[in-house]
């Protein structure tokens, strides 16, 4: 029971399940067009760019 309440609380989600297929390997059999390619490579700069800025705006209030 408690093992199950781990689990739960440790899953992804929609958010965290579309960031893991974002950053991985998109997969040879599906199926791929350039303006899907360009979206996610938009979407990796933007979440590299925001978690970057988050970080500096951490470590500047700390200081």
């Amino acid at each position: 029971m408690a093992d199950n309440k781990f689990k739960e609380f440790f899953q992804l989600g929609e958010v965290g399940n579309y960031f893991i297929r974002v950053f991985k390997k998109p997969d040879p059999n599906q199926k791929s067009n350039f303006n899907l390619r360009m979206m996610h490579g938009i979407n990796k700069i933007s979440i590299l760019v925001f978690l970057a800025a988050l970080i500096i705006w951490i470590v500047r209030r700390l200081m």
